[in-house]
């Protein structure tokens, strides 16, 4: 959710800041804009609404000059996405770029207004850019009015600011939102993500939580929340440029996709060995909790979900299951002997880490699931678990989901080995039922054309449900969320038991019903619950295993069917085509797979 990246270097900035910001794409963005400070000291911007490429073409025949910038690709918050509206915002001898939501701009507004100032936009971030100038009218050096700014700062924010007539000197600073400083030869850098500054530098410094920074050629001098000068480490980040392409696939959702036998490799590489799980959860021990309580949003929330399913059945420990943005604000409880586990693949996520932040202090350990190692959902954890997905650049999650799945089966084992539900060989067993996952995983693949055609036929609905039972819920509700992102399908998941229970009024025969249903130990009950849907009209997709399809009878309208895999595997397997029937209606539809309207990657704003 909107990116950020800063330059002070040795060669024109206009196309280096345009190229990071390509890069930062996958975060989800409406507008576009760059500022620069030219030979003459003087600080000039464009801006563009829509796509990258039309600040492209709007630099073309108007170019900037400089070797030191800011750019931003903003995701609309407060103000529609228009060119007043988009970053960098400038504010006299200001300009600013930001992530986040300044929560009390309007008292800022207020006093801005009393003082004389205008108003051109109707952002939260231009009360930012105006608070500097008062302070800069009034004879503070830049580093004096960026300090007064921010103590008048409340909500998540980060910043990074420029001004005119200093051409060496970048100030950023982090409050909720991430930021990171690179180093390089005689260059600095900052960028809301990493992989912005990958072809610059891999030597990171990550800002914490309520840190600024004045940034020169020179270095940065970092200062902390009190103003005291802090020392933070300088990390070097092994993160390839080339991670953000999409290597002759056509999407990069389709390449995730097809990289997710590979990435659940990596995941039982790092987390099992020959007949142990390696896994290590630091002071956690699942034989002295009580209580699991996991909260997330969105797909990771599935995931979630899922792994209650696995949690329950097999380590027979009760889990709680919250979406982020609720859990905090109804003031759970945690009763004793209780671990709370947040899960997040940017690490970043607001609603989440706000929820992690309430949980500190309360639940007995902290826990975070996540993809980002150097997150601030990774560093204020007690312990945090990486998934392995590796970048994720698509903003439907496709492999940090199934990677999620993996990890939380992993866990949920060895929990159920902890408190005694598994012995020595039945942890073996589910442990090499595990390594056939990558196998069965490319063996999925191979249903691609038969869901090319499924998704024609689903591309002409307005309107899909979703049905699953048991462990296969989730992945219902997963597939009915995979569909609207990309494909803008009214699409809802459901139990298949609940369908009777108010959903079967939509059953007719317009609307598709995608049923999840691998031969398992509720098999039959979900055929009976496709006959009631079948009676009245339905018309049926079945995705499931040969020995299901020949056990399911006449009527279903068509099917996908899956290799069949034992019941641990089940939920990691059938995301594949969840989000294969997603990504192919999408593209029959002809919407945007990678970047869908209205939604962002990194959702780091509350």
């Amino acid at each position: 959710m909107c990116g950020i990246v800063g330059v002070l270097g040795n060669h024109e900035a206009a196309p280096i800041l345009v190229e990071a910001l390509k890069r930062l794409e996958y975060r989800g963005y409406d507008s576009a804009g760059i500022a620069t400070i030219d030979e003459t000291n003087t600080l000039d911007r464009r801006r563009a609404v829509g796509k990258l490429v039309n600040l492209s073409d709007h630099l073309v025949h108007n170019p900037l000059a400089g070797k030191s910038g800011i750019g931003h690709t903003r995701w609309a918050t407060h103000g529609a996405p228009t060119t007043d509206n988009a970053h960098p915002h400038r504010a006299g001898p200001v300009a600013v770029v930001h992530n986040g939501i300044i929560e009390n701009f309007r008292e800022l507004r207020t006093e801005l207004a009393a003082e004389g100032f205008d108003f051109n936009t109707e952002t939260d971030t231009e009360t930012v850019a105006l608070l500097a100038q008062s302070h800069l009218d009034k004879g503070a050096s830049p580093k004096d009015a960026v300090e007064a700014t921010l103590s008048r700062l409340d909500g998540a924010f980060a910043l990074c600011f420029l001004f005119d007539g200093e051409n060496d000197l970048m100030i950023a600073a982090r409050k909720g939102s991430p930021l990171a400083i690179g180093h390089g030869d005689g260059e600095m850098f900052v960028g809301s993500d990493a992989i912005a500054l990958a072809p610059m530098t891999d030597k990171v410094t990550y800002l914490e939580e309520g840190d600024w920074a004045v940034v020169t050629r020179a270095g940065a001098e970092i200062y902390d929340a009190e103003g005291r000068r802090a020392n933070r480490p300088m990390k070097q980040v092994r993160m390839d440029a080339n991670m953000a392409e999409k290597g002759g696939y056509k999407h990069f959702m389709a390449k995730e996709i097809a990289q997710q036998p590979t990435v659940v490799g990596e995941v039982l590489s790092a987390y099992v060995k020959n007949e142990t799980i390696t896994m290590d959860m630091g002071q956690v021990d699942f034989a002295k909790i009580d209580r699991l309580s996991i909260v997330a949003c969105g797909t990771a929330y599935y995931a979630g979900l899922t792994a209650k399913y696995w949690f329950e059945h097999y380590a027979r420990l009760p889990v709680d299951i919250d979406v982020a943005s609720e859990f905090r604000y109804r003031e759970a409880p945690f009763s004793p002997r209780t671990a709370a586990l947040f899960v997040s693949q940017s690490g970043e996520t607001a609603d989440t880490l706000a929820a992690l932040r309430y949980a500190q202090g309360k639940a007995d350990h902290i826990v975070g699931l996540i993809n980002a190692p150097e997150s601030s959902i990774a560093r204020e954890s007690d312990v945090a678990i990486e998934i392995h997905a590796g970048v994720e650049v698509s903003v439907a999650s496709t492999k940090a989901f199934t990677a999620q799945l993996t990890s939380f089966a992993v866990m949920a084992l060895k929990a159920a080995h902890q408190r005694g539900h598994l012995d020595d060989t039945g942890l073996a067993q589910k442990l090499g039922e595990l390594r056939q996952l990558p196998g069965l995983m490319s063996a999925a693949l191979s249903i691609d054309d038969a869901t090319r055609a499924v998704s024609a036929k689903l591309a002409e609905a307005r309107d899909v449900l979703f049905l699953g039972r048991g462990q296969m819920f989730p992945l219902a509700l997963e597939g009915a969320l995979k569909l609207k992102e990309i494909s803008y399908i009214h699409a809802e998941g459901y139990a298949s038991g609940e369908l009777k229970h108010g959903p079967i009024a939509l059953v007719d025969q317009h609307t598709p019903i995608v049923v999840m249903a691998p031969h398992d130990g509720l098999f039959d009950k979900t055929v009976s619950n496709m006959q009631e849907v079948m009676a009245r009209g339905g018309r049926v997709v079945l995705v499931s295993d040969a020995r299901a399809m020949k056990d399911a009878g006449d009527g279903v309208w068509t099917s996908i069917t899956m290799p069949e895999a034992p019941d641990l595997l089940q939920p990691i397997l059938y995301a594949i085509p969840a989000q294969l029937i997603a990504y192919h209606t999408a593209i029959a539809k002809g919407t945007d797979v990678d970047q869908p309207r209205n939604l962002a990657k990194s959702v780091t704003v509350e």
